[in-house]
């Protein structure tokens, strides 16, 4: 598969427009995507899983090809469903049908191999060998090594659903020269979607769940906000200046108090020619490193990919930056294991205790990084104890006290945190 990229990946390097894109999109590079397709996603509109579309697979995948040669296929609206979002809100996906799937793989393939080389070092979001430890790690370098003295902590108001089509087409065609590829890309936008058996138009922005939006929002925000920051901010500010970028969340760091409040005023405008919008509420600018530590302004703080950065110091009175699990995560991820407890209670102790490992596991590798082992311990002490509140809970007698509770975890322990990433 990696022979169908590669001429595409050539003229990427190159920097220059990229053609030839929808040959990628074939037989054998379909097949392929199916093959990676995990079987237990939910379903499209359609209702059709990858076992049912494997079952006629060469017929299935020919048809397809013959419709998109003749540019009768039209992506399927996608289906709107809701996934939790902090204590009371939800947060909308969008699920294609699985034949859009594995187009959007495919496509998603060459746009990987078009921009990777195009976009820039501060953008950690939905890259092959880049993550949100890099993010951080890079975030925490520039505050403990670089002229940073205040923080423009930035949040997009609703990006995914206010992408503007026209610019993004736009952006691609600067850098895709094959118009057939363009062209599908565009009908994937304006598939719409299908919420409670009404269609809803979708005249813009990416639905998230799409295979394909986490490519096409970094394409966006590579012009809109990368791009503008290194050739215009950088080079026209006296003071330094650093940007971290992962998705749609980013921070900024500046020497001067006044390049910052500058900054925040033409990125409101940047952003709306561009169709976006600065959620106020939720950004803010902050005195923010050693020298804000010095002169006593060192008591703000702001969260980034979950996590909470404050000033602080070493054993030795040093200066040094403090990142925690925030408070807002942590409450989250307690809730969350409240009502999993509550589903589990008919349910064998040592299943459920092996089943709590498996889900809290992810938690310690996330949030498992330096300095933060003592959070990591206060979610422990809280699993233990709710686990044993669950248990005597389920029962009309209160047998198990805490001493044959500690002896029935020392044999079935709970698994307990370490850390797994060194961000110094």
């Amino acid at each position: 598969m990696e022979n169908e990229f590669g001429k595409i990946r050539k003229q990427s390097i190159e920097f220059k427009t990229v053609q030839g894109c929808m040959n990628c999109v074939n037989e054998r590079t379909l097949v392929e995507e199916h093959r990676k397709q995990n079987r237990r996603k939910a379903t499209g509109i359609d209702r059709v899983t990858k076992e049912e579309y494997g079952k006629e697979l060469e017929n299935n995948v020919k048809d397809l090809l013959g419709r998109m040669k003749q540019f009768s296929y039209k992506p399927r609206a996608v289906r709107r469903t809701y996934i939790p979002k902090g204590k009371d809100g939800k947060r909308p996906l969008g699920i294609p049908t699985y034949e859009d799937k594995l187009v959007q793989g495919v496509m998603r393939k060459v746009l990987d191999e078009v921009y990777e080389s195009r976009f820039l070092n501060h953008s950690y979001g939905f890259r092959k060998g880049k993550n949100a430890h890099q993010a951080i790690t890079k975030l925490n370098h520039y505050i403990m090594r670089k002229k940073v003295n205040y923080i423009v902590d930035a949040d997009i108001k609703g990006f995914f659903d206010n992408v503007d089509h026209k610019w993004l087409i736009k952006f691609l065609e600067h850098d895709i020269e094959d118009k057939r590829f363009i062209r599908y890309i565009r009908r994937f936008l304006i598939a719409g979607i299908m919420e409670n058996n009404k269609f809803i138009e979708s005249d813009k922005g990416t639905p998230q769940g799409g295979l394909i939006s986490p490519v096409l929002a970094n394409v966006y925000l590579h012009y809109v906000l990368d791009l503008w920051f290194e050739k215009k901010i950088k080079k026209n500010y006296k003071g330094k200046a650093y940007i971290v970028r992962y998705a749609d969340d980013f921070v900024c760091g500046f020497q001067y108090e006044n390049e910052a409040k500058q900054f925040y005023e033409e990125l409101k405008e940047r952003l709306l020619k561009f169709g976006l919008e600065l959620a106020e509420d939720k950004s803010k600018i902050i005195p923010f490193g050693r020298f804000a530590k010095e002169n006593n302004r060192g008591e703000e703080r702001f969260d980034f990919l979950g996590f909470t950065f404050i000033n602080g110091k070493t054993r030795t009175n040093k200066y040094r930056t403090v990142i925690l699990t925030s408070k807002k995560k942590l409450k989250q991820k307690k809730q969350n294991v409240k009502d999993w407890l509550k589903t589990q209670r008919n349910n064998d102790i040592i299943t459920v205790i092996d089943k709590l490992n498996k889900k809290i596991v992810g938690h310690y590798r996330y949030y498992g990084i330096s300095g933060n082992f003592k959070g990591l311990m206060k979610f422990y002490r809280f699993i233990v104890l709710a686990l044993y509140k669950m248990l005597i809970r389920r029962s009309q007698r209160s047998y198990l006290n805490f001493e044959r509770y500690y002896k029935l975890i020392s044999k079935h322990p709970i698994l307990k945190p370490k850390l797994y990433v060194n961000i110094w």
